[in-house]
Protein backbone atom coordinates (compact mmCIF):
# COMPACT_ATOMS: atom_id res chain seq x y z
CA UNK A 1 0.00 0.00 0.00
CA UNK A 2 1.29 3.46 -0.87
CA UNK A 3 1.18 6.48 1.46
CA UNK A 4 -1.59 8.11 -0.57
CA UNK A 5 -3.85 5.09 -0.18
CA UNK A 6 -3.17 4.82 3.55
CA UNK A 7 -3.87 8.51 4.07
CA UNK A 8 -7.11 8.18 2.09
CA UNK A 9 -8.21 5.25 4.28
CA UNK A 10 -7.44 7.24 7.42
CA UNK A 11 -9.56 10.15 6.21
CA UNK A 12 -12.40 7.77 5.34
CA UNK A 13 -12.27 6.09 8.74
CA UNK A 14 -12.35 9.45 10.51
CA UNK A 15 -15.58 10.34 8.72
CA UNK A 16 -17.08 6.93 9.56
CA UNK A 17 -16.06 7.19 13.22
CA UNK A 18 -17.54 10.66 13.56
CA UNK A 19 -20.79 9.57 11.97
CA UNK A 20 -21.08 6.41 14.08
CA UNK A 21 -20.48 8.27 17.35
CA UNK A 22 -23.02 10.95 16.46
CA UNK A 23 -25.72 8.31 15.97
CA UNK A 24 -25.62 7.05 19.58
CA UNK A 25 -28.88 7.99 21.31
CA UNK A 26 -28.93 5.70 24.34
CA UNK A 27 -30.65 2.90 22.42
CA UNK A 28 -29.31 0.04 20.30
CA UNK A 29 -30.82 1.29 17.04
CA UNK A 30 -27.46 1.84 15.39
CA UNK A 31 -25.43 -0.90 17.07
CA UNK A 32 -25.08 -3.09 13.95
CA UNK A 33 -23.49 -0.27 11.95
CA UNK A 34 -21.13 0.53 14.83
CA UNK A 35 -20.08 -3.11 15.16
CA UNK A 36 -19.25 -3.37 11.47
CA UNK A 37 -17.34 -0.11 11.45
CA UNK A 38 -15.30 -0.78 14.60
CA UNK A 39 -14.61 -4.33 13.44
CA UNK A 40 -13.29 -2.98 10.13
CA UNK A 41 -11.20 -0.38 11.95
CA UNK A 42 -9.74 -2.99 14.32
CA UNK A 43 -8.61 -5.09 11.36
CA UNK A 44 -7.19 -1.97 9.69
CA UNK A 45 -4.93 -0.98 12.60
CA UNK A 46 -3.63 -4.53 13.08
CA UNK A 47 -2.89 -5.16 9.39
CA UNK A 48 0.89 -5.57 9.08
CA UNK A 49 0.71 -4.79 5.36
CA UNK A 50 0.16 -1.11 6.18
CA UNK A 51 3.34 -0.67 8.23
CA UNK A 52 5.67 0.44 5.44
CA UNK A 53 3.28 3.18 4.30
CA UNK A 54 2.72 4.20 7.94
CA UNK A 55 6.47 4.56 8.55
CA UNK A 56 6.79 6.68 5.42
CA UNK A 57 4.00 9.01 6.54
CA UNK A 58 5.58 9.37 9.98
CA UNK A 59 8.94 10.24 8.39
CA UNK A 60 7.30 12.97 6.32
CA UNK A 61 6.29 14.62 9.59
CA UNK A 62 3.41 16.68 8.23
CA UNK A 63 1.51 18.67 10.87
CA UNK A 64 -1.84 17.72 9.41
CA UNK A 65 -0.90 14.02 9.60
CA UNK A 66 -0.14 14.32 13.33
CA UNK A 67 -3.49 16.06 13.84
CA UNK A 68 -5.28 13.33 11.90
CA UNK A 69 -3.68 10.63 14.06
CA UNK A 70 -4.78 12.42 17.24
CA UNK A 71 -8.32 12.89 15.94
CA UNK A 72 -8.62 9.25 14.86
CA UNK A 73 -7.44 8.08 18.27
CA UNK A 74 -9.90 10.31 20.10
CA UNK A 75 -12.84 9.35 17.88
CA UNK A 76 -12.08 5.62 17.92
CA UNK A 77 -11.81 5.65 21.71
CA UNK A 78 -15.26 7.25 21.83
CA UNK A 79 -16.65 4.62 19.47
CA UNK A 80 -15.10 1.80 21.52
CA UNK A 81 -16.84 3.20 24.60
CA UNK A 82 -20.15 3.35 22.73
CA UNK A 83 -19.62 -0.21 21.47
CA UNK A 84 -19.46 -1.34 25.10
CA UNK A 85 -22.70 0.52 25.83
CA UNK A 86 -24.40 -1.23 22.94
CA UNK A 87 -23.14 -4.61 24.12
CA UNK A 88 -24.30 -3.92 27.67
CA UNK A 89 -27.74 -2.83 26.49
CA UNK A 90 -28.09 -5.94 24.34
CA UNK A 91 -27.12 -8.19 27.23
CA UNK A 92 -29.52 -6.51 29.63
CA UNK A 93 -32.30 -7.04 27.11
CA UNK A 94 -31.50 -10.72 26.73
CA UNK A 95 -29.48 -10.58 23.55
CA UNK A 96 -25.87 -11.65 24.11
CA UNK A 97 -23.54 -11.33 21.15
CA UNK A 98 -19.88 -11.04 20.33
CA UNK A 99 -18.30 -8.77 17.74
CA UNK A 100 -14.82 -9.09 16.30
CA UNK A 101 -13.51 -6.19 18.36
CA UNK A 102 -14.58 -7.86 21.62
CA UNK A 103 -13.10 -11.20 20.57
CA UNK A 104 -9.80 -9.45 19.93
CA UNK A 105 -9.80 -7.67 23.29
CA UNK A 106 -10.76 -10.82 25.20
CA UNK A 107 -7.91 -12.72 23.55
CA UNK A 108 -5.50 -10.07 24.86
CA UNK A 109 -6.88 -10.42 28.37
CA UNK A 110 -5.84 -14.08 28.42
CA UNK A 111 -2.18 -13.12 28.88
CA UNK A 112 -2.65 -9.74 30.52
CA UNK A 113 0.13 -10.02 33.07
CA UNK A 114 2.66 -12.12 31.16
CA UNK A 115 4.81 -13.94 33.69
CA UNK A 116 3.11 -12.14 36.62
CA UNK A 117 0.23 -14.56 37.02
CA UNK A 118 -2.94 -13.72 38.92
CA UNK A 119 -4.15 -15.88 41.78
CA UNK A 120 -7.20 -15.92 44.00
CA UNK A 121 -5.28 -13.74 46.48
CA UNK A 122 -4.85 -10.91 43.95
CA UNK A 123 -6.54 -7.55 44.28
CA UNK A 124 -6.96 -6.02 40.84
CA UNK A 125 -7.74 -2.39 39.99
CA UNK A 126 -8.91 -1.62 36.45
CA UNK A 127 -8.75 2.01 35.34
CA UNK A 128 -11.25 2.61 32.55
CA UNK A 129 -13.62 -0.31 33.18
CA UNK A 130 -16.26 0.79 30.66
CA UNK A 131 -19.90 -0.20 30.23
CA UNK A 132 -19.22 -3.88 29.58
CA UNK A 133 -16.50 -4.78 32.13
CA UNK A 134 -14.93 -7.71 30.29
CA UNK A 135 -11.67 -7.69 32.22
CA UNK A 136 -13.23 -7.68 35.72
CA UNK A 137 -15.63 -10.47 34.74
CA UNK A 138 -12.96 -12.67 33.17
CA UNK A 139 -10.41 -12.11 35.92
CA UNK A 140 -12.82 -12.64 38.79
CA UNK A 141 -14.42 -15.69 37.17
CA UNK A 142 -11.19 -17.45 36.24
CA UNK A 143 -9.03 -16.60 39.24
CA UNK A 144 -11.39 -15.72 42.10
CA UNK A 145 -9.51 -12.45 42.61
CA UNK A 146 -11.12 -9.28 43.98
CA UNK A 147 -11.57 -6.66 41.24
CA UNK A 148 -12.46 -2.97 41.41
CA UNK A 149 -13.09 -1.02 38.22
CA UNK A 150 -13.23 2.76 37.93
CA UNK A 151 -14.51 4.94 35.09
CA UNK A 152 -15.19 8.66 34.68
CA UNK A 153 -18.38 7.99 32.68
CA UNK A 154 -21.37 7.74 35.04
CA UNK A 155 -23.50 6.00 32.39
CA UNK A 156 -20.74 3.43 31.83
CA UNK A 157 -20.47 2.72 35.56
CA UNK A 158 -24.22 2.22 35.91
CA UNK A 159 -24.43 -0.05 32.86
CA UNK A 160 -21.38 -1.95 34.06
CA UNK A 161 -22.97 -2.56 37.44
CA UNK A 162 -26.08 -3.92 35.77
CA UNK A 163 -23.97 -6.23 33.59
CA UNK A 164 -22.09 -7.56 36.62
CA UNK A 165 -25.37 -8.06 38.48
CA UNK A 166 -26.70 -10.01 35.50
CA UNK A 167 -23.78 -12.29 34.62
CA UNK A 168 -21.41 -12.04 37.58
CA UNK A 169 -23.42 -11.37 40.71
CA UNK A 170 -21.51 -14.03 42.68
CA UNK A 171 -18.12 -12.58 41.73
CA UNK A 172 -16.07 -10.17 43.85
CA UNK A 173 -16.39 -7.16 41.54
CA UNK A 174 -17.11 -3.53 42.40
CA UNK A 175 -17.40 -0.64 39.94
CA UNK A 176 -16.93 2.97 41.01
CA UNK A 177 -16.85 6.49 39.60
CA UNK A 178 -14.33 7.51 42.25
CA UNK A 179 -11.04 9.08 41.06
CA UNK A 180 -8.08 6.73 41.47
CA UNK A 181 -6.40 9.14 43.89
CA UNK A 182 -9.44 9.06 46.20
CA UNK A 183 -10.04 5.32 46.07
CA UNK A 184 -8.82 3.41 49.16
CA UNK A 185 -8.50 0.24 47.07
CA UNK A 186 -5.66 1.88 45.10
CA UNK A 187 -3.39 1.34 48.07
CA UNK A 188 -4.50 -2.29 48.44
CA UNK A 189 -4.21 -3.39 44.81
CA UNK A 190 -1.60 -6.01 43.94
CA UNK A 191 -2.26 -5.54 40.21
CA UNK A 192 -3.41 -2.51 38.22
CA UNK A 193 -4.66 -2.49 34.63
CA UNK A 194 -4.94 0.69 32.57
CA UNK A 195 -7.27 0.67 29.59
CA UNK A 196 -5.50 1.57 26.37
CA UNK A 197 -8.00 4.35 25.65
CA UNK A 198 -7.42 6.28 28.91
CA UNK A 199 -5.64 9.40 27.66
CA UNK A 200 -4.09 10.33 31.03
CA UNK A 201 -2.96 6.82 31.98
CA UNK A 202 0.74 7.70 32.28
CA UNK A 203 -0.05 10.79 34.34
CA UNK A 204 -2.10 8.60 36.68
CA UNK A 205 0.71 6.05 36.84
CA UNK A 206 3.15 8.71 38.01
CA UNK A 207 0.64 10.01 40.53
CA UNK A 208 -0.06 6.53 41.92
CA UNK A 209 3.53 5.76 42.84
CA UNK A 210 3.29 7.15 46.36
CA UNK A 211 -0.02 5.47 47.20
CA UNK A 212 0.48 1.94 45.81
CA UNK A 213 2.03 -1.17 47.30
CA UNK A 214 5.75 -1.79 46.89
CA UNK A 215 5.03 -5.08 45.09
CA UNK A 216 2.31 -3.78 42.76
CA UNK A 217 2.39 -4.87 39.11
CA UNK A 218 0.94 -2.48 36.53
CA UNK A 219 -0.32 -3.65 33.14
CA UNK A 220 -0.41 -0.64 30.82
CA UNK A 221 -2.35 -1.39 27.65
CA UNK A 222 -1.02 0.69 24.79
CA UNK A 223 -0.62 0.86 21.03
CA UNK A 224 2.32 2.23 19.10
CA UNK A 225 2.80 2.76 15.36
CA UNK A 226 -0.40 1.99 13.43
CA UNK A 227 -2.07 0.76 16.64
CA UNK A 228 -1.77 4.31 18.00
CA UNK A 229 -4.75 5.13 15.81
CA UNK A 230 -6.87 3.19 18.32
CA UNK A 231 -4.82 3.36 21.53
CA UNK A 232 -2.76 5.88 23.42
CA UNK A 233 0.91 4.97 22.87
CA UNK A 234 3.64 4.01 25.31
CA UNK A 235 5.46 6.85 27.07
CA UNK A 236 8.71 7.12 28.97
CA UNK A 237 8.37 6.74 32.74
CA UNK A 238 10.38 8.26 35.56
CA UNK A 239 13.04 5.59 36.26
CA UNK A 240 13.12 6.72 39.89
CA UNK A 241 9.54 5.49 40.23
CA UNK A 242 8.81 2.79 37.67
CA UNK A 243 10.69 0.31 35.53
CA UNK A 244 9.51 -1.65 32.50
CA UNK A 245 9.55 -5.29 33.64
CA UNK A 246 8.10 -6.89 30.53
CA UNK A 247 6.65 -5.85 27.18
CA UNK A 248 4.00 -8.19 25.81
CA UNK A 249 3.78 -7.60 22.06
CA UNK A 250 0.70 -8.96 20.32
CA UNK A 251 0.99 -8.17 16.58
CA UNK A 252 -2.45 -9.53 15.68
CA UNK A 253 -4.26 -7.98 18.64
CA UNK A 254 -5.67 -4.52 19.11
CA UNK A 255 -3.28 -3.44 21.89
CA UNK A 256 0.04 -4.45 23.44
CA UNK A 257 0.84 -4.54 27.16
CA UNK A 258 3.70 -2.91 29.06
CA UNK A 259 4.24 -4.32 32.55
CA UNK A 260 5.76 -2.04 35.20
CA UNK A 261 7.18 -2.59 38.67
CA UNK A 262 8.07 0.06 41.24
CA UNK A 263 11.74 0.97 41.65
CA UNK A 264 11.19 2.45 45.10
CA UNK A 265 13.56 5.31 44.42
CA UNK A 266 10.95 8.04 43.89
Amino acid sequence: MCTTDLRRLMDEYLARLQDAAARYDGTTRHSAEMERMVGDYSRFVTDLRHHEAWDALVCEGADDFASLVTELRTRSARCAAIMEKYRALHLLRGRAESAGYFDNVEACIEEEFGTFRLTSEAKVLLVGSGSFPMSPLLIARRTGASVVGVDIDAEAVELGRQVVSTVGKDLDIRLEKTPVRDLPFTGEASHVIFSSTVSVKYDLLAEMHASTRADVVVAMRYGDHLKSLFNYPMREVDPRKWQLAENVLRPKHIFDIALYRKTGRG
